[in-house]
């Protein structure tokens, strides 16, 4: 029977970010699971366990879904008063989690997955603490990209004037940016973490503004473990093929596969940025390539 379990971990400033583990064996293989931007770890699980989250837990794996500061079940929400970004997640948040999980289980951390923008978080973070990745077999990423390079229609509206022009006009007038009350993300970001995102996103070096810490340099000068990328053919505006192969040869040297789903790739339907994890159909196709890919790598 799959459990599911909650956890939460302090931060130094008295915040909480919470994980969701979900499992059938305690002591099977680990994996950390991070969500992407105006989102949280409910894209990977339901609590009526659907989604790949429970679904890696049926097959044996020990599944720890995050929440980044202020989303999901973590505390508080995000508010004006929210002074955090995308930096402390990879230098605070993430770093916390995988210590608690380590202690917890008494086990390394064996396999990442991550959704969108959590593939670049999880990428940032093996480049700054690169132990991390020691003993990381395989990651699987979901539509992850860093930067947009198509130039599809529906990327103008849902990047250009969504996320560049709508959002900094709300994040005046609210503090902090509602994506979930306006109908364009299920959680919010912080004022910071949107402006980060936004250099991020751009086709800029990849690198820290506050440190100078240089991200990009610092994977191509090694290889991260091997790494599944999962693209949807009617992801038109956030992560198109051009869009993932760019964050493919910006992360190291290592071994990448980047499979695309759609019925001209003879699957059953015609993924997109969100239902290439919440389609029915996904659990015989891109779950059921996610564990395989584990397996391949155990």
């Amino acid at each position: 029977m799959i459990k599911q379990e909650s956890h939460l971990i302090t931060m130094a400033n008295g915040d909480k970010v919470h994980l969701r583990q979900i499992y059938t064996n305690a002591k099977g293989p680990v994996v950390f699971f991070m969500h992407g931007a105006v989102e949280n770890g409910r894209i990977f699980y339901t609590h009526s366990n659907k989604g790949l989250a429970p679904f890696l837990a049926e097959a044996g794996f020990n599944c720890f879904v995050a929440d980044l500061r202020g989303r999901g079940n973590s505390e508080p929400k995000i508010t004006s008063e929210s002074k955090t970004g995308q930096r402390d997640s990879i230098v605070e948040e993430i770093p916390a989690m995988l210590e608690f999980i380590t202690k917890t289980t008494k086990q390394p951390i064996s396999y990442f997955c991550a959704h969108s923008w959590g593939g670049v978080l999880l990428n940032s973070v093996l480049a700054r603490f690169p132990h991390y990745q020691n003993e990381l077999k395989a990651c699987v990423y979901f539509a992850s990209k860093r930067t947009i390079y198509n130039n599809h229609p529906s990327k103008y509206l849902q990047a250009n004037l969504v996320w560049y022009f709508i959002s900094p006009i709300l994040i005046r007038i609210y503090g902090y940016l509602p994506a979930k009350r306006f109908g364009f993300g299920s959680d919010d970001e912080t004022r910071l973490s949107h402006k980060e995102g936004v250099e991020w996103v751009k086709r800029n070096p990849w690198v820290c503004p506050f440190d100078g810490f240089d991200y990009g340099k610092a994977l191509s000068e090694r290889a991260l473990p091997p790494t599944l990328h999962i693209g949807a053919v009617n992801d038109k505006a956030l992560a198109q093929k051009i869009d993932i192969e760019a964050f493919i040869n910006e992360s190291g040297q290592g071994k990448q596969l980047l499979n695309m789903y759609g019925k001209k790739h003879n699957h059953l339907i015609d993924y997109d940025h969100i239902n290439i994890l919440t389609a029915t159909e996904a659990k015989a196709e891109t779950f059921q390539d996610t564990l395989e890919w584990f397996k391949q790598h155990s």
